[in-house]
């Protein structure tokens, strides 16, 4: 029942509730005023007469102190007026109060409860429930606004669980790898599409742009190609971003790259053979004489290949699936050069123009008929030489100048000739040396360059004495050589390879390394072109067999290092071969490539060695003599981390060679030190090498070119030409229009039909 707006309930300073209704609540005319019950909380409730009372006095309920930590009362159910007691004739006490018992202790954590409407009270008055949130009394839960997004989102949830069953193990949708789309597949699906659309782009060889070098690059010779299990498993795992799967819905795409497998070795491999047609030192601008006759020579920037930036750029190229067509952009370093064209041009008119435009007269101390040194002469030992400060130096040397004149010095006495050393049978020996007579070169060179640029006619006196031997006896014997230390073999079968190790090995025969010194073979050997000997061989170039003048000179360097490895000297730098070359021990060998890939050892020993090489036909022996330091044991281990080689079919375009492939593997060689004497065991030295698998390389016929589209109305090759329709004497052709369905009737012709029927 609705409840009277002044029916409201107050808190008095005494203690007491006081309520703001004025006088008794209305009552039908038929019963007499209810009494007010008094109840004491926690005993019998007895109704009380109640004395008429003033309608201005507040009507109170005493409520008695209770002690702390009390739990708030549910209020007592007052029945009103119309109650069980309504009909109760005692008057209504002046004071109509409820006792209330004290109330025991509870726990802090007590919830209020609201306030229980009495029967006749307005819910929506003071002493009512608040008012709820639809302001009609209703659930907050069930209003509009709540249901409705509460019912979008669970039909969300469900469409999300309902679309990741469908799913299942798929490739989630609108997966694409290197533009190769495999989105719905199941995994097996999408590695068969993978092997069939992507595998061949990555396999394929790529064009590779370094500077203004173009070359190619075969990735399976490089260990790179296309790990499709690894990709799947990349790529299979269903997104469980809501806004993923529903972008997916609407043709978005999720790209993914692909994993590929690599052999860190075999691209390395590959990559410094590229960088031996890339890398090119600063040339400063100097001077360049033909015969007598100098020209300006420019400069040019240095340039090397960056080998991490060009495994990227690789790498990146075959993720992303492009066109093998498509160069792959190398990253290069430059180096500007010191010298500018300004200075060179300088040198060239203030000094060689002079020196080279007449003969010097050299004339002797003690009399005697004139040398001419030639222009010829000069022009040979000139030598520029680029000084930090970006000047051009000029210099004269000696040795070059001597040669130049060759006899023409002897009529000046008799030149010194150096000590050496000979070696016969298991012996070596000491072939003394000799002083000369007559003008120092060393002296000649330090006369000759303040006169050369004075004008014709030009002469300058040389002192003649003495000219002790460069390389003494004395310095010979106090080297020590005076035993073999060390010697390896290695054979050969090519004829060509063998006709450049025979001139690298007399290049190389008679060398002396003095203590603390370091060979380096292509620092001893210089150039090795056509103009010193060699010829076009068998090389390995980006993983392939092809030719090149010099080939075969690894051969030499393997001999080599094997004797640098039992005399136990100091190995600086050696590069073992990519892939394993089964005639040299594995392991133990090493190649070459004129000035890139060096061999370097050092004479760590306070002896010398003497190189001796000795070649036949068929074989190579470098021996070294000196004194030995050690016995020298190699402990090979197991061959390990062994890998398959890639097949790879390569159009035969004149230029394939095929080859067999190789195994790749891991091995280490222990180089043992043991004392010659004793054969006590000194100390260990391993050498690490890692072979990468040589690809087979089967060449294959070019593609048959496709044949020429017939012409019109003539048949494809190999087919029989179309029946002709039969002639028909003069018959005139069909007007029944083109298309027209076989057997079909013109109207006139239906006409005729019924009018005959």
């Amino acid at each position: 029942m609705p409840q009277d707006p002044s029916d409201t309930v107050r808190l008095e300073p005494d203690g007491t509730i006081g309520s703001a209704r004025r006088g008794q609540p209305p009552v039908p005319d038929a019963s007499p005023s209810a009494p007010e019950e008094t109840q004491v909380i926690g005993g019998p409730v007895a109704a009380q007469p109640a004395p008429e009372r003033d309608e201005d006095q507040d009507a109170t309920r005493h409520i008695a102190p209770v002690v702390d930590e009390t739990s708030a009362l549910p209020p007592v159910r007052d029945d009103g007026p119309h109650g069980p007691d309504a009909t109760s004739s005692d008057p209504l006490p002046s004071d109509s109060t409820q006792h209330i018992a004290p109330v025991p202790p509870v726990a802090d954590d007590t919830t209020a409860l609201p306030p229980v409407p009495r029967d006749g009270d307005d819910p929506s008055g003071p002493g009512g429930p608040p008012d709820s949130p639809t302001g009609g009394g209703a659930a907050w839960w069930r209003r509009r606004a709540v249901l409705v997004p509460a019912a979008a989102v669970l039909a969300l949830a469900a469409a999300y669980g309902v679309d990741l069953l469908v799913a299942g193990d798929a490739v989630p949708r609108g997966t694409v790898v290197a533009g190769v789309e495999l989105g719905g597949l199941s995994p097996a699906s999408a590695a068969a599409r993978l092997e069939s659309d992507l595998a061949p782009r990555v396999a394929a060889d790529r064009t590779v742009q370094a500077g203004d070098v173009r070359g190619s690059l075969h990735p399976a010779s490089a260990g790179l190609a296309l790990d499709v299990p690894a990709t799947v498993d990349a790529v299979d795992d269903q997104p469980l971003a809501p806004w993923t799967r529903l972008g997916s819905l609407f043709g978005g795409e999720r790209r993914a790259d692909p994993v590929l497998t690599s052999d860190d070795a075999a691209l390395t491999a590959q990559l410094d053979q590229l960088a031996t047609t890339v890398d090119r030192p600063p040339v400063d601008a100097s001077i360049e004489i033909d015969g007598t006759t100098p020209r300006l020579v420019e400069p040019v920037d240095g340039r090397a290949l960056d080998r991490a930036g060009a495994a990227q750029a690789l790498t990146a190229a075959l993720v992303s699936g492009a066109d093998p067509a498509t160069p792959v952009a190398l990253p290069v370093t430059v180096t500007a050069p010191r010298v500018a064209p300004a200075e060179a041009q300088r040198v060239l008119d203030s000094v060689v123009t002079p020196a080279l435009a007449a003969p010097v007269s050299v004339v002797g101390s003690g009399g005697g008929d004139p040398a001419e040194l030639p222009a010829s002469a000069i022009a040979a030992a000139l030598t520029f030489t680029p000084a930090d400060d970006g000047t051009l130096t000029v210099a004269l040397d000696p040795t070059e100048l001597q040669a130049a004149m060759g006899d023409d010095l002897t009529v000046f006495g008799t030149p010194a000739q150096d000590a050496r050393f000979e070696v016969s049978g298991d012996t070596v020996s000491v072939v003394p040396s000799v002083d000369g007579q007559g003008i120092d070169p060393t002296d000649l060179a330090t006369q000759l360059l303040p006169v050369l640029d004075d004008p014709a006619p030009r002469s300058v006196t040389a002192a003649l004495g003495p000219v002790p031997a460069a390389f003494t006896t004395e310095d010979a014997q106090a080297l020590g050589v005076k035993e073999k230390v060390s010697d390896f073999t290695t054979r050969f079968t090519n004829s060509a390879s063998g006709t450049n190790i025979r001139v690298v090995a007399e290049e190389v025969d008679g060398a002396l390394v003095r203590p603390g010194e370091t060979f380096s073979l292509n620092g001893y050997t210089g150039p090795r072109g056509t103009a010193q000997g060699y010829v076009p061989a068998a090389v390995i170039s980006g993983g392939e067999l092809s030719q090149a003048v010099g080939g075969g000179i690894s051969q030499f360097a393997t001999t080599m290092f094997n004797a640098v490895f039992f005399a136990g000297l100091e190995d600086v730098h050696h590069k073992p071969h990519s892939f394993y070359i089964s005639r040299y021990p594995a392991g133990r060998e090493a190649t070459v490539y004129e000035g890139q890939i060096d061999l370097q050892w050092r004479n760590d020993t306070d002896t010398g060695i003497y190189v001796q090489t000795e070649w036949v036909p068929g074989a190579l022996t470098v021996s070294f003599w000196g004194t030995k330091h050690y016995e020298i044991e190699s402990v090979s281990s197991e061959r390990r981390n062994l890998r398959q080689p890639a097949v790879q079919d390569k159009v035969d375009d004149g230029n394939c060679t095929p080859q067999s492939g190789s195994t790749g593997f891991d091995i280490t060689v222990t180089r043992v030190f043991k004392d010659p004497v004793s054969g006590a065991e000194l100390r260990r030295e391993d050498f690490d090498t890692h072979y990468a698998a040589e690809a087979v390389i089967r060449c294959v016929p070019a593609p048959a070119p496709e044949p020429a589209a017939p012409a019109p109305g003539q048949p494809a090759p190999g087919q029989p030409a179309p029946e002709q329709p039969p002639a028909t004497s003069g018959a005139p052709a069909s007007s029944a229009p083109a298309g027209r369905r076989p057997g079909h009737r013109t109207g006139a012709d239906a006409r005729a039909a019924r009018r005959r029927r």
